[in-house]
This record gives C-alpha cells, sequence and structure tokens, in this order.
C-alpha cells in the first residue's frame, strides 16, 4: 500500500465505530501487545512497541519503530531517542517514566525497509487501537506529533508539509506541538531550518520543564 493510501486510512481512523466493551488500560495493553493484524505483513514479525501510562503528561505521538527499536522492544532506544530527548532537555529516566511520557506511535510494529527508508505504519494500526488508547490518557498537557504519518492523525484541520506546520507552531502552542522526526537522515533538514532550534526548541524545553515542575510527583 502507498504512502497516499495509508495517510488517507489514517485519517478516517477518528470514524471506525467502537464495536469493543471498555477495558482498563492494562488490559488494553496487552490486547495491544498480543496483535497479530498485520502480522502477514511484517518482514520481521510482529512485536508491538508502546509506553503508556494513565498519569502521563507528555505525548509524544510517533510514527512507527525502527529495525533497533524492534530488536529492544524500547521505544525510542536509538539515535532518533536520543536526539528527541535533547530537544525535550529530559533524561532517559524521565523520558522512560510511563507516568511522565507516553509513547504512542501510529504502527507499534516495525514495517520493514523500502527503497528510501523505512515503510510507512501499517494503515490497520491506527484505526485498531488510536482512540482506544488516547481516550485513557486523561492528564495529558502536551502532544508533541512527530513527522508526516502523525500529524495527519493529529493535525486533520491543519494542510500542509511537515516544515509548513512545524514553521506554524505557535498556532497549536502550548498543547499540540508538530515537530520532524528526529532521525539523523532530518540532518539537511535541521540545516536549513536553523529557526527550529534556535525558536520552537527552547520554547519546547520552557513548556516541558514547567510540566516537570507543576506535577514533580507524577515523574517519581
Amino acid at each position: 500500500m502507498v504512502a497516499a493510501d495509508s495517510l488517507r486510512l489514517q485519517r478516517n481512523s477518528s470514524a471506525s465505530p467502537h464495536s469493543r466493551p471498555v477495558k482498563s488500560l492494562s488490559a488494553l495493553i496487552s490486547d495491544i501487545q498480543a496483535c497479530r493484524l498485520c502480522a502477514e505483513h511484517l518482514p520481521h514479525g510482529p512485536r508491538p512497541v508502546l509506553q503508556v501510562g494513565a498519569q502521563a503528561r507528555i505525548l509524544i505521538a510517533g510514527q512507527a519503530p525502527g529495525r533497533k527499536v524492534h530488536e529492544s522492544g524500547v521505544p525510542f532506544d536509538d539515535a532518533s531517542g536520543d536526539r528527541l530527548r535533547s530537544w525535550l532537555g529530559l533524561s532517559r529516566e524521565q523520558f522512560y517514566n510511563p507516568k511522565l511520557v507516553a509513547l504512542l506511535p501510529m504502527g507499534f510494529c516495525y514495517p520493514g525497509t523500502g527503497k528510501s527508508g523505512d515503510l510507512p505504519p501499517r494503515p490497520e494500526c491506527a484505526p485498531a487501537w488510536q482512540r482506544q488508547v488516547l481516550s485513557r490518557l486523561g492528564k495529558l498537557q502536551i502532544t508533541l506529533v512527530v513527522g508526516q504519518y502523525a500529524q495527519a492523525y493529529h493535525m486533520r484541520s491543519e494542510a500542509g508539509s511537515v516544515t509548513e506546520l512545524v514553521l506554524a507552531w505557535r498556532k497549536s502552542w502550548p498543547h499540540i506541538v508538530p515537530l520532524p522526526h528526529p532521525s539523523p537522515r532530518n540532518n539537511l533538514w535541521l540545516k536549513r531550518n536553523p529557526w527550529f532550534e534556535t525558536e520552537l526548541i527552547p520554547a519546547l524545553r520552557m513548556r516541558v520543564a514547567d510540566i516537570l515542575g507543576n506535577d514533580r510527583q507524577a515523574a517519581y
């Protein structure tokens, strides 16, 4: 399935009816970890990777695990995660605390590699799980929307490329913040857009520090 079809399915996922009974968050996570919905399309097999906690204050809505994360089972356990933690001013301990940070990609499993990098998140995943998980995250103070697939889902009312959405970050501030993917593949984008690290990142770090300062009990 081409990327455009994947984006359309993810945009329409909010219209999918809920036929499942309400479950606890822990039961829902168990269901996700056992999911085999698109197993036949995953060249490396299913291994759902996410981090959620009902008390999380910060949501990082990403794309899909890469190969290293697939192997470790730890979200953002790679160079992209190192850069993302630097952007936020968070330690690994803080970042991997589900009482503080929820890590919810559009596709929970590694989709494999295409001609120019990793394939898009599998389109079956978001309609099956996103709304169920998000409805249980009632303490969120900020949502960081990383990359085009997450932005297509979480920012449906906003049109534009990743660059256009990130450039207009003040429009949805301080509750929703679009970000480029922190992958080393985006080094050229960062070089071409120096305003991102001189304007947006300092404001983002202050916002995250403010959330930490206002709710230290949730972080420890």
